[in-house]
């Protein structure tokens, strides 16, 4: 159980970078449209837990070092060398949105140049990628527990001044609906949950590729889908009672934490880059070791190049890319998450005619 929990707080720590912590992914994709953001709140964590266990457990069988081999395994000889492009195309572009996060989170909260952010970023996750694969998961599922916690006080206080009548509630999610970054909430929800795949698939399967025992891994995956699910639902609830407030904003979660107290919005800012550093690191490491061979001598010289040409991309915008980057990626998602169900219930039909030939 230990191993499988430290491979779902890991696979947490992956998914929940600058746009999920802060609130900003969570207000386009599931606040914005209102009580029905709780509904595909819903949605999300039972897509996430049941494909987070499908890619950790296709890891451990294949003991994958890179996302390349389980992907083509998923995909077949033709359409799996096109999705193995666009992921790690999309690795690199969720690296360039954390360092902007970074950025973004030092003006907000600090009233720092955001410069400053991007920089100190870029050099911590460049440092700690050039680590073993062991030590980034290990400091990558650290941060989870701690965020778990403020946002349940975030939530619970917010449920507490939660003041508004319901057709105050109704006018806000209105003047909310340019947020939305789908135009049905259906539609959002499987969105963020594909396009989160399509950016943490491939460290998902070299989480999944550090566990010999496949049923560990599995399980690891089925607990991160699930910790995701309850994130979302909490951060959304806490959104969706102050939303007059948080509507316009790149930080929302860092607005309702300065609301209850200075030290728990210094908390909270503590944690945000907590975690734009667990997703940065994540996606930096998977990007490179599809590109180099983790074990060769090119790696840490690549590491350092790659991650210089995301830090010089980041100065776009937060909010710019978290609106186009993502949708994007969503949309091209939906092909992996189709061959993963696909797969899935190929191999149930496998299962299934195996236990009838050997039943009596």
């Amino acid at each position: 159980m230990r191993q499988s929990f430290q491979i779902g707080g890991a696979f947490i720590g992956v998914i929940v970078g600058a746009g999920f912590a802060s609130g900003q992914e969570v207000l386009q994709f599931f606040t914005s449209f209102g009580i029905y953001g709780i509904i595909g709140s819903l949605l999300a964590m039972a897509l996430f837990a049941f494909l987070g266990m499908n890619l950790t457990q296709l890891g451990s069988q294949l003991q994958t070092k890179s996302h390349q081999h389980a992907i083509r395994h998923i995909c077949g000889k033709y359409l799996g060398p096109v999705v193995d492009v666009a992921i790690t195309f999309f690795l690199f572009g969720v690296t360039v949105v954390m360092f902007s996060g970074s950025g973004a989170i030092f003006e907000q909260q600090f009233g720092i140049p955001g410069s400053v952010g991007n920089v100190l970023m870029a050099v911590l996750t460049i440092a700690t990628v050039m680590l073993s694969v062991n030590k980034v998961i290990s400091l990558i599922s650290a941060f989870t527990p701690v965020l778990l916690l403020v946002v349940i006080i975030i939530t619970v206080y917010s449920l507490f001044n939660f003041d508004m009548t319901s057709a105050e509630l109704a006018a806000a999610t209105a003047s909310a609906a340019s947020s939305q970054a789908a135009p049905h909430w259906l539609l959002g929800a499987a969105l963020y949950v594909s396009y989160n795949l399509a950016a943490g698939a491939a460290m998902m399967t070299v989480m999944g590729g550090t566990v010999k025992d496949a049923k560990i891994a599995a399980r690891g995956g089925i607990i991160g889908g699930v910790g995701l699910g309850i994130l979302i639902l909490l951060i959304n609830v806490s959104m969706l009672t102050q939303l007059k407030e948080i509507a316009a904003v790149p930080m929302p979660m860092l607005v309702l934490a300065n609301n209850i107290s200075p030290l728990i919005g210094g908390l909270m800012s503590i944690i945000l880059l907590g975690m734009i550093y667990n997703t940065a690191v994540g996606m930096l490491y998977a990007f490179t070791a599809r590109i180099v061979k983790p074990d060769s001598k090119k790696f840490k010289v690549s590491v350092g190049a790659f991650g210089a040409v995301a830090f010089a991309s980041s100065f776009v915008g937060f909010v710019t890319l978290v609106g186009t980057v993502y949708p994007v990626m969503g949309y091209l998602g939906f092909t992996l998450i189709a061959a993963i169900v696909i797969a899935w219930v190929r191999k149930r039909k496998v299962q299934t005619s195996r236990n009838a030939i050997t039943t009596p």
